[in-house]
């Protein structure tokens, strides 16, 4: 989780006015801070908050390398088959930072070369001063942020979270601008004039929930026989528990002792001790003193043996925490609101008692593997999987985003669900 800014086409002094807005996403990444102005690119200005999780000594954005100087990256992500990149298109990297397979994938074919590419989550602003354009995307189900505001003037304005351009508004002069969430599985491709205006190229979806991903090297199961089906599922949730404990800082996981915390939870214990990792991991549950969950989680991490932490809250922290909660949310959804204050008061609980900086949980098995009660109801298996589509097409804006906002606003990394 870190976060990124972007701004293109106000003037070098209205710019340089702009920069608080820069600092109101600095909750997500308290490592470092960097600010830029490209000589190259007039009358831009680019901002990184980092919370390193990979290469924490040379991961540093904005991210240029020696081989593409035309090239500046801003990514909020984590990539998990940069190795495998570097090995199938014999990259050459220059650092051990994950992100960096982007450059050398966009300049190898371009934006939808990237995109297409990934395995992974990820949002990001890529430069090309050279050509004179400026491209955005976003991770397929919107695990990480992203918000675009885009003015008739060609103003672009690009931030990990809306809090971040909302004062752009009274530099526009009452220009007509639209402010809105980038939309997961798409990238946009902006031309850049000589005064740093901006005018839309391209936007384009490169990925349809359902689908297969190009990335994708596991070939189909042809055996649907119920022990072949279980096997495979057992199979595929491992490989994706697996790939997120790439990070060199230490690791937890979220656990309310139902199903698919407590399957994240005992994988991850079990493939952290396979790969030796130096520490116990931590699990934590919160709730009401002898709440359901907690009695539940408690059994479950005794019988993983993770190292467990119970929270408990009143209704009066409930009350104390509500306004925190709706100013990092940037939403007034009734359901998500709810549930967001026991996740942001665990992730309060966290940052101060603990060093566990990634966070895993089941965020996505729900809207997956058709979780909710009134899945029930469904007429029809095929209108149960259409449902299952739409809860994951959407899930951005709701379980998604509860996800990652609670958790960054005490500079955690994001909780990882695990639909990808």
């Amino acid at each position: 989780m870190c976060g990124i800014w972007a701004l293109f086409g106000l003037s070098a002094h209205t710019s340089i006015h702009s920069n608080s807005s820069f600092t109101k996403i600095h909750h997500r990444g308290p490592d470092a801070w960097r600010i830029e102005f490209d000589n190259r690119v007039k009358n831009s200005c680019i901002g990184f908050h980092r919370l390193s999780i990979v290469d924490c000594l040379y991961g540093m954005q904005p991210m240029k390398l020696h081989q593409y100087p035309y090239l500046s990256l801003l990514c909020n992500g984590e990539i998990y088959n940069c190795h495998r990149l570097r090995e199938q298109f014999d990259f050459k990297y220059e650092t051990n930072c994950d992100v960096e397979c982007i450059l050398h994938l966009f300049a190898a074919g371009g934006v939808e070369n990237v995109v297409k590419n990934l395995d992974g989550v990820f949002a990001f602003i890529l430069i090309d001063a050279k050509e004179g354009r400026v491209h955005c995307g976003r991770d397929p189900y919107g695990v990480r942020p992203l918000f675009r505001l885009y003015s008739e003037i060609g103003v672009l304005g690009v931030c990990s979270e809306a809090k971040g351009l909302i004062q752009m508004k009274t530099e526009l002069n009452g220009n007509s601008y639209k402010l809105e969430p980038f939309p997961p599985s798409h990238f946009e491709s902006y031309e850049i004039d000589e005064d740093g205006k901006c005018t839309l190229l391209e936007r384009k979806c490169y990925y349809k929930i359902g689908q297969k991903p190009a990335f994708n090297l596991l070939v189909p199961f042809e055996d649907l026989q119920k022990k072949s089906v279980t096997e495979n599922i057992r199979t595929l949730l491992t490989a994706s528990v697996k790939k997120r404990l790439m990070a060199e800082r230490r690791i937890g996981c979220l656990l309310s002792g139902g199903l698919d915390s407590s399957l994240v939870a005992a994988l991850t214990v079990q493939l952290a001790r396979e790969a030796n990792l130096p520490y116990k991991i931590q699990t934590f549950a919160i709730g009401m003193e002898d709440s359901p969950d907690i009695v539940a989680a408690r059994k479950v991490a005794a019988h993983i043996g993770s190292e467990h932490h119970d929270v408990f809250f009143t209704a009066e922290d409930v009350i104390q925490a509500l306004d925190a909660v709706l100013y990092h949310l940037e939403t007034a959804d009734i359901t998500t609101v709810r549930a967001s204050v026991g996740m942001y008061l665990l992730s309060r609980y966290i940052k101060e008692n603990t060093d566990s900086t990634v966070i895993l949980s089941g965020e996505g098995a729900d809207e997956l593997a058709q979780g909710y009660i009134y899945f029930r109801d469904a007429p029809s298996p095929t209108d149960a999987h259409a449902e299952s589509l739409r809860l994951l097409k959407d899930i951005y804006l709701y379980d998604g985003l509860r996800a990652d906002r609670t958790t960054s606003a005490f500079r955690n990394d994001e909780v990882e669900g695990l639909v990808a």
